[in-house]
């Protein structure tokens, strides 16, 4: 009968021929017969189901078998022995070179019709032994996947005892050598199916072995820690992971992170390939076990770990949010490392590029999923947004991309945040800064963040960017007598000439600190400023002057030296006068006082009032130091200050007025107002304080700092309970106080007041009103009669006989901006430029320096944005737009450069004529040592970091095609299937960027 069989599928018959006569075969076997035609049947089909070369073949072997376990079971066990099985499993069947790989196909069929005969044992035996060498040997995902099918069905062949560890490890680390070597869609589908067959036979072990869980994943955690030379283990190890039962989780992660035998090299590859497993279609708690060791990590302050595995990571992380598969695991990563990685901008900024891609697919995918992600993600970003704030450049676009999603309130960020935190001591995270290779590529040096102190580092850039101070400073000659001037002349030294990226201020923060301060808390950046000028200038009128240096040069004349001799530098650089009077309205004795200032706090009108006139105010034009009611005797008046001021009728002229003139911003190409005397087309031969108004409006229901002066400037009623004692009057009588300036100063500070009192809250609360911003403004300053003359005799700054006042220029230089709604909160940076007397670099000179134009100041000079160790280049543009996209970063401190003129043309001549002869200040012998020492310093340490860092990253996984996820066409339409960046599209060749 089997010649007869063989002979039948062998013929060229058509297969439906052949099958009725295999059919009449198969049919007479049933009956009985002799034990050697039944040897000789299942020797033939043994030969057609292992070697057979079509799939018709295998399926009549596999028939006849089946027939002759269910007919003749005692011939079937005699020849399904022992000896046949070993022969197979350790020889194979089949020539040499092509033997058969359905050997284990081939025992899984025939081991049930032997399970209840004598030699059961015997050959469940022989395959415990068997499976594990089989093992041991690392077969093919096929193979594996054949094992576990058998081993499932037939759980009497699993190793037992001590094989059983063994087996279980060897297991894991077949898993970690799979490899998918198609990119094709059903090859990878049959992979994956493989790899399940594989880890659920782990899951059924452990489920009646628990003992053998830890061993297990002791192994697999050693394969992945593995740091030799060698292609990375496979993803498909996630599978393992997703079926350890999760209430030994803590005790796992506990014992791993406190392992002292487990390098921090192992520990960092371990978890960057773990992180990796995010991309593994289908596994369920990978990301929780990511996380509970990120935490780990976190626990016992291996923080290194956490940044370099953090920053390497991330950007696969999030473009694995483009598949709706894993997409769930992947978004749960992402948010722990961002909202975990809060000492550093570094990772969030590493997401921002791709992020307006990954939200307009989202939204074009339109899915349940897609949404849910979309809200999680633009809640993930408002946080980074509030923790990371003073990056306007580098956010606008994404906030243009999340503009139209929720935004969570303060109260849920500040949760989140609190939650997340690797720890709440951020002095132990003060060593990771951000590494930062170089220097920026604007030539600036940044400075680091000590712990809530960007509101010293933004002042500290500002003067720094004033570069008349900065020049004097660095001027100073060596001494004991100032010693916080000197402080800051090495640190203003480094700023100039260290080749460091950014320099820590800490010497110069601890000499500075006001001592009412409390450390680690955010301070008020304007308090600061205060404190520390006065500091610099009451420790120079106790030691040495700090023109010395020029005296002795005989660079200044004797009358310059006079006059400024008995200044300091403060004084020279920052201060002003002001003329404070006040007018009794009864007797109309009038008391007046000079005092010395260094800014200007410019407090913002009451919300019932309006700064561009109505009936109970006087409108913008008309503010100025002049009274709102007439003297009884006007004749008194005659040749003072003092004016008539009401609300003029509409018949009346316009009372003169004392303004603020500003020059806003131009569009290239557009002609520069000239400065003098028909500035903003003023006619030159106008009285200068009649024609403030034009500029000093700005828009409708919005702030401008002309605005803010104009009310600083306007005349204050004292009255009621305010009511001013008049020595001539000997009594309390009803008074106008009036503020003029008498003397403006080189550097004018402004100080726009944001932060009220509210008795309700007892907190400070800010005020986050817009104020435009003027690059060019222009302050009345009071001057006397004789200097009025001798002013409109020289033809400058547009004075007229009999005004008494005089335009002083002044050209924007820094704006200081506080991000946030508290003043004990939030975040200060700084834009800044550099303006001088000159004209920009690069241009001829022509003996001297000459007065830059206001386009030139406009847009020639270079705007700077200082961000603690960040800085980038910017734009007026940016300066003056932040607030519009970013409503709680306002300007808070401003300052003006005053332009060559009248008042300061001796300070000015003096500065520009020592320029001239020093070039660049020239250090003294110990500051220029120190700073070269550090120079060197700083390359040897830069060597030594490579050298460490590469010996923490060299061996890390690569994942060198990730930002294909981001860069693919979404609209490829010849994709199909559920596994692409959209909805109903995802190809072969993304399903397996995907996985692998």
């Amino acid at each position: 009968m089997d010649k007869i069989l063989e002979a039948v599928v062998m013929s060229s018959y058509p297969n439906n021929v052949k099958q009725g006569l295999v059919r009449r075969v198969i049919e007479a076997a049933k009956q009985p017969m002799d034990s050697e035609q039944c040897w000789s049947m299942l020797e033939l089909s043994t030969k057609l189901y292992l070697t057979g070369d079509t799939k018709y073949k295998r399926e009549i072997g596999k028939e006849v078998l089946e027939v002759y376990g269910h007919y003749h079971p005692e011939e079937f066990e005699e020849f399904f022995n022992v000896r046949f099985l070993l022969s197979l499993l350790q020889e194979g069947y089949g020539p040499l070179g092509k033997r058969s790989h359905y050997v284990l196909d081939y025992i899984q069929l025939g081991l049930q019709f032997v399970l209840e005969s004598p030699s059961a044992n015997s050959i469940f035996s022989l395959l415990r032994i068997e499976v594990l060498r089989k093992v041991c040997e690392r077969p093919s995902p096929k193979q594996c996947a054949k094992i576990s099918k058998l081993l499932t069905q037939h759980p009497q062949c699993i190793p037992t005892g001590k094989h059983q560890l063994l087996f279980c490890q060897q297991l894991i680390r077949c898993i970690g050598q799979f490899q998918c070597v198609s990119e094709g869609e059903d090859e990878i589908m049959e992979f994956l199916e493989q790899v399940n067959k594989v880890s659920g036979l782990l899951q059924r072990i452990w489920r009646t072995q628990t003992s053998a869980i830890l061993p297990s994943l002791k192994e697999l955690f050693t394969i992945i820690s593995s740091t030799e030379e060698q292609e990375a283990p496979s993803n498909a190890l996630a599978s393992v992971v997703q079926f350890v039962p999760l209430e030994l989780m803590d005790g796992v992660i506990r014992n791993l992170t406190n392992d002292d035998s487990i390098t921090d090299v192992q520990m960092m590859m371990a978890i960057g390939r773990m992180i990796d497993w995010v991309s593994w279609p289908l596994g369920k708690n990978i990301d929780k076990w990511i996380i509970a060791l990120l935490k780990g990590l976190a626990a016992v302050k291996k923080f290194s770990i956490l940044i370099e595995v953090t920053l390497s990571k991330i950007e696969k992380v999030f473009s694995k949010l483009l598949y709706p598969i894993v997409r769930e695991g992947a978004l749960s990563v992402l948010q722990y490392m961002l909202l975990s990685f809060q000492h550093s901008h570094e990772a969030f900024h590493l997401l921002l590029p791709h992020i307006p891609r990954l939200v307009a697919s989202l939204k074009k995918e339109d899915s349940n999923s897609a949404t849910s992600s979309l809200e999680q993600l633009a809640e993930l970003i408002h946080c980074m947004f509030f923790r990371f704030s003073g990056f306007p450049d580098l956010y606008e676009p994404v906030l243009e991309a999340v503009k139209a999603l929720p935004i969570p309130n303060e109260d849920r960020i500040k949760h989140l945040l609190g939650q997340n935190a690797w720890t709440s001591q951020k002095n132990e995270l003060a060593s990771f800064y951000p590494r930062l290779a170089s220097k920026s590529e604007t030539g600036k040096i940044g400075l680091i963040n000590l712990g809530n102190t960007c509101y010293m580092n933004s002042i500290i850039q500002s003067l720094f960017m004033a570069s008349d101070f900065r020049h004097s400073v660095l001027n100073l000659t060596e001494g004991n007598s100032q010693p916080l001037m000197t402080k800051l002349q090495w640190l203003f030294a480094f700023l100039e000439h260290s080749q460091r990226p950014a320099i820590s201020p800490e010497s110069f923060l601890s000499a500075s600190w006001p001592p009412w301060f409390t450390p680690g808390a955010q301070q008020d950046c304007s308090e600061y400023l205060k404190y520390l000028l006065d500091r610099l200038h009451e420790e120079e009128k106790t030691g040495k002057r700090i023109y010395q240096k020029l005296k002795e040069s005989s660079l200044m004349s004797q009358a310059v030296e006079h006059h400024y001799l008995n200044k300091t530098l403060i004084e020279k650089m920052f201060g002003g006068k002001m003329m404070t009077k006040i007018r009794c309205l009864k007797c109309l004795n009038v008391s007046s006082r000079e005092e010395a200032f260094t800014d200007l706090s410019l407090a913002f009108p009451p919300s019932d009032r309006n700064m561009h006139g109505s009936t109970s105010v006087l409108p913008v034009e008309e503010i100025g130091p002049q009274f709102n009611e007439p003297p009884e005797n006007a004749g008194q008046l005659m040749g003072s200050p003092w004016v008539q001021r009401k609300a003029p009728m509409a018949s009346d002229h316009a009372a003169p007025s004392v303004s603020v003139e500003t020059l806003g911003f131009q569009e290239p190409g557009e002609a520069a107002n000239p400065i003098g005397g028909d500035g903003v087309g003023v006619d030159a031969a106008k009285d200068p304080l009649s024609t403030f108004r034009e500029q000093a409006c700005s828009p409708k229901d919005s702030r401008s700092v002309p605005d803010l002066i104009n009310y600083f400037l306007s005349p204050e009623r004292l009255t009621a309970e305010n009511k001013y004692h008049c020595e001539k009057c000997a009594s309390l009588q009803d008074a106008e106080k009036v503020a003029e300036l008498t003397e403006g100063p080189h550097y004018l500070i402004l100080t726009l007041l944001r932060f009220s009192f509210d008795p309700r809250t007892m907190k400070r609360k800010k005020i986050l009103d817009n104020v435009s911003i003027p690059v060019v403004l222009k302050l009345p300053i009071l001057v006397a009669p004789e200097e009025t003359e001798e002013v409109c005799r020289r033809g400058k700054d547009g004075a007229v006989p009999g005004s008494g006042f005089t335009t002083v220029v002044y050209d924007l230089c820094s704006v200081v901006v506080h991000s946030g709604i508290s003043s004990e909160s939030g975040h200060y940076y700084c834009y800044s430029r550099e303006c001088t007397d000159t004209v920009p670099h690069g241009q001829p000179r022509d003996g001297g320096p000459k007065p830059a134009s206001d386009k030139q100041l406009d847009f020639e000079i270079q705007w700077y944005l200082f961000n603690d160790t960040r800085v980038s280049f910017s734009s007026f543009e940016s300066v003056s737009n932040v607030t519009s996209f970013f409503p709680k970063d306002t300007a808070y401190v401003l300052f003006y450069r005053q332009r060559p003129g009248r008042q300061s043309c001796l300070l000015h001549e003096a500065l520009a004529e020592a320029g001239r002869l020093h070039g660049e200040p020239s250090l003294h012998k110990d500051l220029m040592e120190a700073i070269s020492k550090d120079n060197i310093l700083f390359l040897q340490e830069q060597e030594k970091e490579a050298r460490n860092r590469a010996a923490y990253i060299s061996a890390l996984p690569k994942s060198p095609l990730w930002w294909r996820d981001l860069d693919r066409d979404k609209d490829d339409d010849s994709s199909s299937g559920g596994c692409s960046p959209a909805a109903g599209g995802g190809g072969s060749g993304s399903f397996h960027g995907l996985v692998f």
